[in-house]
């Protein structure tokens, strides 16, 4: 756990750990605030939709549940066209789909076409974003990488506090239709970002050591070979388990605090509480998740912050006042914030930087499934028993059962198979060294020299950043 895998570009490439790798993170935390905040901010326009279209508030959730449906579902298409284009056009062409969906849903005359145009195009642009941006992280840094992690997956909750009064001022002042309009602008920002994930170059190389490494595999466009990792196959099983439970509690708490009889704005509140403490406690999980001793063992910690918020859904469920909601909305901004921190490390760890874009895109999809499943089951069982306490508890189950999960299965199959990919990623160098012995002795024994001079050397060689719009991948 914890080394990454060689690159599939040029051999000889490694993570700067800073440099331009610092503009790439910031990058990717902006992407990341707009991808998982911008769903939820739309939610401030629902009740202009809902005047201007005569529907229903159920009508108009759908907006927000096809932005997260794209986010999620189309991970392998992200990978099939990071793989083929790179992330820096995939990126540019996402951030022009997310604001021109949001702009031409300025115009929309029925909430269908606000489907198509806010929800399908809009959620398909930040998908485009969002699966590049965590590429181009895992590539710039190794070292880092934790601490990078957290960083970048604070832009979630802090986009989140800004983005939702942001929206409700601009209903205020122009009506959702120009909010829709500037708030399309704004999403042009993501081509910005895309623009700064400039691709590493190798450290150059003699004419002689180039040969071999001149003959390569034709890269796959979707990867199908993790499902032979039995760490990826039990890291996908207990990432879908955990999505099951683990955004039920944020949907449900506000309506939680006003079935118990307080004001709307008090019960509000409580997610401001969440996502402050949120903003904290993943950057704070990275640097943790940094550490010499912790590093190796990332995936217990991950593990034991599955295991927390579990056991803090569970306390949740017995809360009866509004005392007993902010203190579960600080632990569990903790916990919730300590997740989204490590589920992707855990994940770049497992099946390092070459099959990266291919099984996140396939992660994402299974997760999916699991998004679009767990809120509506739990508002079913909500309405069968008329009680939040079930509801919290079943969240709570979900998420310490996915821990347990990833847990058990690191200790039995993920350990083992940790240094797995080093072994293939050598033997596939010495078969590369050998195809070279059909020349004549002389030049066998230059090149024998020179490879293995470059060989010293490359483990002092960082990747050096390149201007030119080639791809990345």
């Amino acid at each position: 756990m914890g080394a990454v895998v060689a690159d599939d570009g040029p051999s000889g490439v490694k993570a700067p750990d800073g440099g331009w790798g610092w503009a790439v993170l910031f990058g990717c935390f902006i992407i990341t605030g707009f991808s998982y905040a911008f769903p939820k901010a739309v939610s401030v326009f629902f009740k202009e939709l809902i005047r201007e279209f005569g529907v229903g508030y159920s009508d108009t959730a759908w907006i927000s549940s096809i932005l997260l449906a794209m986010l999620y579902g189309t991970g392998p298409l992200c990978s099939v066209c990071v793989n083929r284009f790179g992330c820096r056009p995939v990126m540019l062409v996402g951030g022009l789909f997310a604001s021109v969906g949001m702009v031409i849903a300025s115009f929309c005359t029925s909430i269908v076409q606000i489907y198509l145009t806010a929800g399908v195009i809009t959620g398909l642009g930040l998908a485009l974003n969002f699966q590049p941006s965590l590429i181009m992280l895992n590539r710039y840094f190794d070292k880092r990488r934790p601490l990078a992690n957290g960083l970048s997956a604070a832009g979630s909750p802090v986009f989140l506090c800004a983005l939702s009064p942001l929206g409700q001022i601009l209903q205020h002042e122009y009506g959702w239709r120009g909010g829709f309009l500037i708030l399309g602008g704004m999403l042009l920002n993501c081509c910005v970002c895309g623009a700064l994930m400039r691709p590493l170059e190798p450290p150059k190389k003699s004419e002689a050591t180039k040969e071999p490494s001149e003959k390569k595999v034709k890269k796959k466009l979707l990867d199908f070979s993790v499902f032979k990792d039995g760490g990826f196959v039990i890291y996908t099983l207990a990432a879908s388990i955990m999505v099951l439970g683990l955004f039920v509690p944020p949907v449900f708490v506000v309506s939680y605090a006003k079935d118990l009889g307080y004001q709307d704005t008090k019960a509000a509140f409580l997610l401001t509480i969440l996502g402050f403490i949120d903003i904290f406690a993943r950057p704070i999980c990275g640097m943790v998740a940094g550490l010499k001793w912790v590093r190796p063992r990332c995936v217990y910690l991950f593990s034991f912050a599955m295991i927390f918020n579990g056991f803090t859904d569970l306390m949740g469920s017995m809360s009866v006042d509004y005392g007993g909601l902010v203190v579960f909305c600080i632990f569990f901004g903790i916990s919730y914030g300590m997740v989204g921190a490590l589920q992707f490390e855990v994940l770049m760890a497992i099946v390092g930087t070459q099959k990266f874009s291919s099984a996140i895109g396939l992660v994402l999809l299974a997760e999916a499934m699991a998004v679009l499943i767990g809120p509506p089951s739990a508002g079913k069982l909500l309405d069968a028993t008329g009680r939040y306490m079930f509801v919290f508890i079943i969240a709570g189950i979900e998420v310490t059962t996915s821990a347990l999960v990833l847990a058990l299965g690191n200790f039995f199959c993920i350990k083992k198979n940790s240094e797995e990919p080093h072994t293939k990623e050598e033997a596939a160098e010495r078969e590369e060294l050998n195809k070279s012995e059909d020349k004549t002795p002389e030049d066998a024994k230059v090149d024998s020299i020179e490879v293995e001079q470059f060989l010293k050397d490359e483990p002092e060689k960082n990747g050096e950043v390149v201007t030119n719009p080639e791809t990345c991948v």
